[in-house]
């Protein structure tokens, strides 16, 4: 019960983070049909960002203050550059982001250094938001915050197994969730939301009506970088922050926002809590494919027990598996799972 109830709110907890990223890219694929390929990028620039704010004034202030740096710089580049390349087509896009994810880690090194910085979240999220508390005799239990110690230090003949959940995950998933509910509510209900939906279907008629489309176009590149500088913030705090975070994530959020479906952003919130679900119960598995494939009764025991490749543990094949799930994706239902558009 445990280990199902740790590894699912581990599994959540990570989803929620891919979505934090892959809805910034999302809102700009859909808005602006642009595959930003800079966008882990960002992402890593918002922990640094928030990082040197936190140092001068607190983690709190950094985690508005490194979005709204970050969403600048995007908004710059768009003006500056990506605008210049649209009216090429997709191909000069993608260069052109390619590009910028190198020049943005180079400078990450060069201010930085190349290696990790101790971007430490605040007090009051260092501790636990609540624990798991397992006792042999009691039963099965949930404290607030961090469990007394007597209360998991084990009596003779009594087992007690107490696993903290970390108040940074607890704040990240909070904070992913009210992140799809805002995006979603500016994007249906708002005047703002049905002027970017329109400038991207009927640029001719928003300028018509006395709207900039080219400022629209580089608001939503802006807010995408933002969000994705708020995901940096809040997970450069709660895993590392360093320059190969940008890379660590960089493909798998283009796999959930595939597999989710171009441009959707509930499809990309489910896609996330899958991939995180199952990335996370298979780094947990050891147990090996053979085993798992004959239980299933594809093999026999024999083949099991021969084959090499059976014998690899499903943690082991686990960073594979959202690639796997991508290609299974583009043949059965290549729109994705909530997804309008084909590719």
């Amino acid at each position: 019960m445990e280990f199902f109830v740790i590894s699912t709110l581990n599994g959540l907890s990570y989803g929620l983070l891919l979505f934090m990223l892959s809805s910034g890219l999302t809102l700009i694929f859909s808005m602006m049909g642009v595959l930003n390929f800079a966008h882990a990028s960002f992402y890593m620039v918002g922990a640094y960002v928030g990082y040197s704010i936190a140092k001068l004034v607190g983690f709190w202030p950094a985690l508005f203050l490194a979005p709204l740096v970050v969403g600048l710089l995007g908004a710059i580049f768009e003006r500056t550059a990506l605008r210049k390349v649209h009216k090429f087509g997709h191909v000069p896009e993608l260069l052109i982001t390619f590009g910028l994810s190198y020049v943005l880690l180079e400078l990450v090194q060069l201010i930085w250094g190349r290696t990790a910085v101790e971007f430490r979240p605040p007090e009051a999220l260092r501790g636990a938001a609540f624990t798991l508390v397992q006792h042999s005799v009691d039963g099965f239990r949930l404290i607030f915050g961090s469990a007394p110690a007597a209360l998991c230090t084990p009596a003779e003949g009594v087992k007690v197994i107490c696993s903290p959940f970390p108040a940074t995950r607890a704040f990240m998933m909070f904070t992913a969730v009210l992140m799809l509910v805002a995006v979603g509510l500016l994007l249906a209900k708002t005047r703002i939301g049905l002027v970017i939906q329109a400038a991207l279907t009927h640029p001719e008629t928003v300028e018509a009506l006395g709207h900039n489309v080219p400022r629209v176009f580089m608001l939503v590149f802006g807010a995408g970088a933002g969000l994705a500088g708020l995901a940096g913030v809040i997970g450069g705090a709660t895993f590392v922050t360093e320059p190969n975070m940008a890379a660590t994530v960089g493909s798998i959020i283009f796999v959930v926002v595939v597999v989710g479906g171009m441009g959707s952003l509930a499809g990309a919130f489910v896609a996330s809590l899958l991939i995180g679900l199952v990335q996370t119960f298979a780094v947990a598995l050891d147990h090996s494919l053979g085993s798992l494939f004959a239980n299933l009764g594809w093999v026999s025991a024999a083949a099991a027990q021969s084959n090499t490749l059976l014998k690899l543990t499903i943690s082991q094949v686990a960073p594979i598996l959202p690639y796997l799930f991508l290609v299974l994706i583009l043949i059965f239902r290549p729109r994705g799972l909530l997804g309008t558009r084909e590719g």
